[in-house]
């Protein structure tokens, strides 16, 4: 097989990570809307491109030698930015061997707290949500019509170094919301970066829910953070009362458990299958402040 190259459409967190663990090498070049993050890019181990939306000739000479694709950036109220940009482009590649797509867990929309898993109804909720339905489908519709596998990777909320209960502690901005049998998925940067990583080598299409093994409520999370930190953690603050965004508020408008199951039949073992791990981990480590200044990840 050919030599992998993998363009990322939005580099952002997650990319970036993708990016640092990298366990062959690969080529790997991402997009950003501004050059001032072509040097984060470039310490992450990307080669960085400008895409704001419209196809360049810059983004057309890459798409000729990559090899896969990865999509990371949300759709908008025109739909998807990347397919609406690079459609006829992406059908006509010509060493294109697979595509996978980042999408949410929101999909699902509320189902009460029960456990969902990938044949489970999709009624979301938000309009982001709804939003990226139609996207998924357009990416699982182009796949089709091309014949190359496309992998739909469910994300739950990301988290990881600099990006954590930890750094809110720190900054002041943590709060233990509490509504009464709310529970959250979560999902470490590094396990979806291995995810990726997994389907690419295995050369795998499908939709995956890539989250963690524990489902819990988000107070817990705050409270087991300070206790590594030896800090007391911030007060209980019922739902009903706290000062939140509509965008906020929207999250706890939906309560399921959502099941990894199928990433796991893929092949895929989580290096951090709960908060407790991933939390303990990152404090051992020194890395939970900044994410953007650690060494790539050993494998």
């Amino acid at each position: 097989m050919s030599e992998k190259q993998v363009l990322v459409f939005g580099a952002g967190y997650s990319g970036q990570a993708f990016a640092r663990a990298n366990p062959n090498h690969a080529a790997i070049l991402g997009t950003t809307r501004s050059e001032e993050k072509f040097a984060g890019l470039r310490q992450a181990g990307v080669t960085p491109l400008l895409f704001d939306g419209a196809l360049t000739g810059d983004i057309g000479d890459a798409l000729e030698k990559t090899t896969h694709l990865v999509i990371s950036i949300a759709p908008d109220e025109a739909g998807d930015p990347v397919l609406n940009a690079a459609r006829e482009a992406i059908a006509g590649m010509p060493a294109l061997e697979w595509i996978g797509y980042l999408s949410t867990v929101g999909v699902y929309g509320d189902h009460d707290g029960a456990w969902v898993d990938e044949t489970a109804e999709c009624r979301p909720v938000s309009k982001r949500s709804v939003m990226r339905v139609a996207a998924e489908r357009g990416w699982l519709e182009l796949g089709r019509e091309i014949g190359q596998p496309v992998a739909i990777l469910r994300l739950s909320g990301i988290y990881g170094p600099g990006r954590n209960a930890l750094v809110n502690l720190q900054n002041g901005t943590a709060r233990r919301l509490v509504k009464p049998g709310q529970v959250f998925n979560r999902i470490h940067c590094d396990d979806i970066a291995g995810a990726l990583w997994q389907l690419i080598e295995a050369n795998k299409g499908g939709i995956f829910n890539v989250t963690d093994d524990e489902p819990a409520p988000p107070q817990d999370v705050v409270a087991y953070a300070a206790s590594l930190m030896g800090v007391t953690p911030p007060p209980e603050i019922p739902f009903e009362t706290a000062q939140l965004s509509p965008m906020a508020r929207s999250f706890y408008g939906e309560n399921k458990r959502v099941a990894n199951a199928a990433i796991k039949a893929a092949g895929y073992r989580f290096r951090f299958p709960d908060y407790r791990a991933a939390l303990g981990h990152l404090w051992a480590s020194g890395d939970w402040k900044d994410g953007a200044a650690r060494s790539p990840m050993k494998r």
